[in-house]
């Protein structure tokens, strides 16, 4: 497991045996999670599997921390696996657990290219981290 240094300054709001949970830096909504594995793979199918269940139940625990926190009207979760399919990082998987709210995508973010976040990552991280804090490693 990686040394936990700084996990409030690295906005890693949950450490597992085999994954952590993190908050986008560069977030499409308030509370967008990522869920990633210590181990470097740029597919699914290359993590051991004790790694792919655990990082489907830390999955299932963002989603239900998500809808108690925020309230969305919907999620997406998914992963981009592969530059072509928009991995930011290709040669990393994670899997993305975001909130939506109709109207989330207005003029400000399709003509702006600016998004407007009604919370401060320090904030959001305080809140899903303390959501997590119950869960056993």
């Amino acid at each position: 497991m990686a040394a936990e240094t700084n996990d409030e300054e690295n906005l890693i709001v949950h450490r597992g045996v085999h994954n952590f949970v993190i908050l986008n830096r560069y977030p499409y909504t308030s509370g967008h999670l990522m869920v990633v594995p210590y181990a470097h793979a740029s597919e699914l199918n290359s993590i051991p599997e004790a790694a792919a269940f655990e990082m489907m139940q830390f999955t299932r625990l963002a989603e239900g921390h998500i809808r108690a926190l925020y309230k969305p009207d919907g999620l997406n979760v998914g992963m981009n696996l592969g530059e072509s399919a928009g991995a930011g990082i290709a040669g990393h998987i994670h899997m993305h657990v975001l909130p939506r709210w109709f109207g989330d995508s207005n003029f400000m973010t399709t003509v702006g290219e600016t998004r407007v976040l009604p919370e401060e990552l320090a904030v959001t991280w305080r809140r899903l981290s303390g959501a997590f804090s119950t869960v056993q490693r």
